[in-house]
């Protein structure tokens, strides 16, 4: 029996390549799948026909939005994930979404081999292959692209000596990823990181500096999960594709950063993630309200670990696994509304208000009315500074005496 390989097919360059590199070098049969993370663009029935055309024998597409959005950006959004304290894992959370169905069809093909169109240089070999690592550890992992050496000037000759029907050229050499979370562009001119981006490589944010009218926005949460906005009841993934919509509209997302890859070397990445980065924003302040000081303090070192496991491709890791308890645990009570403007490139907080909110305005307030009682702060203070006052004592001793 031929033997088969499951392929993780985009539609673009890359995958497309590795059908045929697939075929010459091991004479196996293709399957191509696709799935639907809500990068938009192309119909999925155009992208499934371009698998059979560039020599795939079967090919599949899978509608994972609703999935992708409840199963990843669900948990991402309650972590407050941002790599390096900025980039929300757009392309890291759709790698085990993709993964999940990968591994279901090898089950359903009866292939042994699961493939991928990923370089060398690359997060996403890493995220691909761990993540079927650990769903199935009997699958054998191929990757065309990076074990053929090939570069992209070469794979764009392959494609148009085999007249694979892929809209790439040298003159157009980014690479783009983009779903429902956010989009990722790199390559080309921005290699250089002195050299600005320029507007035409934007698609989900508008240019910030042009002059509109700004948007007001309340989002409403229960449990840590999106439920509302402007008081209309919506999904998850409704609320990520409308602040995709809305705060996109205001420029609000764009990212242009070096970061440290999990390979080892830095990369320049620019990313547009409006609804992402709007959502974050609208969370992190309904968790300042209510969730309490030292737990919130430990969570935000949580959220920075758990940020940098899926980043690295740990997703099915044991660890991740705990951190996702612990997280679910501390939205039991971010429940409650956020006011937001959005404008100029900027997400900004104007109200906040929750029935579990732990602000407390007879507290806070230093008008009439004031319940704090300020007589016990002199003795907190002096027991608090104890440990400091004794070990500086100690230290002039010592450097008195010489020691």
């Amino acid at each position: 029996m031929t033997e088969r390989v499951v392929l993780a097919y985009s539609g673009g360059l890359d995958t497309s390549v590795a059908i045929g590199w697939i075929a010459e070098e091991t004479g196996a049969e293709v399957i191509a799948v696709a799935a639907d993370v809500g990068q938009g663009g192309e119909d999925l029935d155009v992208i499934r026909q371009r698998a059979l055309d560039c020599g795939a024998v079967e090919a599949e597409v899978a509608d994972a939005r609703d999935e992708f959005a409840q199963e990843y950006c669900l948990p991402a959004l309650q972590a407050n994930a941002l790599y390096m304290d900025r980039y929300p894992l757009v392309s890291a959370l759709s790698r085990p979404t993709i993964v999940k169905h990968l591994v279901a069809a090898a089950r359903k093909h009866g292939a042994s081999v699961v493939a991928h169109g990923c370089t060398g240089k690359g997060n996403d070999q890493v995220r691909f292959e761990v993540g079927i690592g650990a769903l199935a550890p009997d699958l054998r992992c191929i990757a065309p692209v990076r074990d053929s050496g090939m570069t992209r000037d070469r794979a764009i000759d392959f494609a148009e000596r085999h007249n694979l029907p892929i809209d790439v050229n040298k003159k157009s050499p980014y690479s783009i990823d983009q779903n429902l979370w956010g989009r990722a562009i790199e390559t080309g001119f921005l290699e250089d990181i002195w050299n600005g981006p320029i507007e035409d490589i934007y698609s989900y944010t508008q240019d910030p500096r042009v002059p509109r009218e700004t948007d007001e926005v309340v989002i409403g949460f229960e449990a840590g999960v999106p439920v509302s906005i402007d008081g209309r009841s919506v999904s998850v993934r409704g609320a990520i594709e409308e602040l995709n919509s809305r705060a996109g509209a205001q420029g609000v997302g764009r990212l242009d950063m070096v970061e440290d890859r999990l390979v080892g070397i830095k990369s320049r990445e620019v990313y547009e993630a409006p609804g992402a980065i709007a959502l974050i924003t609208a969370h992190q302040e309904l968790e300042n309200v209510t969730i309490e000081r030292d737990l919130a303090r430990f969570k935000r070192q949580v959220d920075q670990r758990w940020g940098e496991l899926v980043y690295d491709g740990l997703w099915f890791s044991p660890l991740k696994e705990s951190l996702d308890a612990f997280i679910a645990s501390t939205q039991q009570c971010v429940t409650g509304e956020i006011r937001m403007t959005l404008h100029a490139g900027r997400a900004v907080v104007t109200g906040r208000r929750s029935e579990a909110s732990l602000y407390d305005y007879d507290l806070a307030t230093y008008d009439e009315g004031d319940t704090y009682d300020q007589s016990l702060a002199k003795g907190f203070v002096e027991i608090w500074g104890m440990p400091s006052r004794i070990a500086a004592a100690r230290d002039q001793r010592l450097a008195g005496n010489g020691k």
